[in-house]
C-alpha cells in the first residue's frame, strides 16, 4: 500500500491523545543544563581524539603551536574553525527541514535564540517514526560525515586532525538536546501511541489515553 505524506502526521490532535510531556530548549534552566552536557561530551571526545597521538608522543598544545607557525596563521586557523562550525550548525537545522518536507510537505519554521537553534513544524503533529527520522537525520548523517573524515585527517596532518576532531565533538556536543527528544521517543514512550508536535525550541508529547 502507498504511504502518503499526511499518514505521517495529524493537522489536529485527534481525539483520545493527551499531552504528556512539554519541553523547550529557550527555557535558561534547559539551556544550562544541556550546553554543560554538551560541554563535557565535547571534552570527552577530545580526550579519546587525543589518545593516539599521547601514544605516539605527541601533545595537542605542540601540534597546534608548531602548525600555526605565526600569529596571523593562528588566527586564520581559529576563523576558519569558527566559520566551519558556523556552516555546520546551519547545515544541522536545514537537514532538519529536509527530513521534515519530505516526510510531511508542511510549512516549517526556523530561528536562532540565546540557547539554540532550530527548525520545526509547529503546524502539525507528527507521529512516531516521522519525528524520530527528523530529530535523529543531522546526528546520522554527520556522524557519517565527520568520523571518517577525523580518522583520514590522523594520517595525513596532526593538525588537521585535531581541528577535525574538534569539529566532531563540538557536532555530537550539539545534538545532545535531539539525542535527549529520541530517547523520548523509543525509550520513554515507547510502548504508547505517540505523537509530537515540534515548534522548533519546543517540543510537546501526546500519548493516546488508553483508558
Amino acid at each position: 500500500m502507498k504511504i502518503t505524506k499526511s499518514q505521517n502526521f495529524e493537522k489536529e490532535l485527534p481525539e483520545g491523545y493527551k499531552q504528556a510531556l512539554y519541553i523547550n530548549a529557550k527555557a535558561p534552566k534547559f539551556g544550562i543544563i544541556f550546553n554543560i552536557i554538551a560541554l563535557v561530551i565535547m571534552v570527552l571526545v577530545m580526550v579519546v581524539a587525543n589518545i593516539p597521538l599521547y601514544i605516539n608522543g605527541e601533545l595537542s598544545w605542540n601540534i597546534i603551536r608548531a602548525g600555526s607557525g605565526n600569529v596571523m596563521t593562528s588566527e586564520l586557523i581559529v576563523i576558519a574553525t569558527l566559520l566551519a562550525y558556523i556552516v555546520y550548525i546551519v547545515l544541522h537545522e536545514l537537514v532538519h527541514g529536509i527530513a521534515y518536507k519530505s516526510l510531511t510537505g508542511e510549512k516549517l519554521t526556523f530561528g536562532v535564540s540565546l540557547t539554540c537553534a532550530f527548525c520545526g513544524v509547529p503546524h502539525i503533529f507528527t507521529y512516531r517514526k516521522t519525528a524520530l527520522i527528523a530529530v535523529l537525520s543531522p546526528f546520522v548523517l554527520f556522524t557519517l560525515i565527520f568520523l571518517p573524515i577525523a580518522v583520514a585527517l590522523y594520517f595525513v596532518s596532526p593538525l588537521y586532525y585535531l581541528l577535525s576532531a574538534l569539529l566532531f565533538a563540538a557536532h555530537l556536543g550539539g545534538c545532545c538536546g535531539d539525542l535527549y527528544v529520541s530517547y523520548l521517543i523509543m525509550v520513554k514512550f515507547r510502548k504508547k501511541q505517540l505523537l509530537m508536535r515540534d515548534t522548533g525550541p519546543e517540543q510537546f508529547f501526546y500519548i493516546r489515553d488508553e483508558k
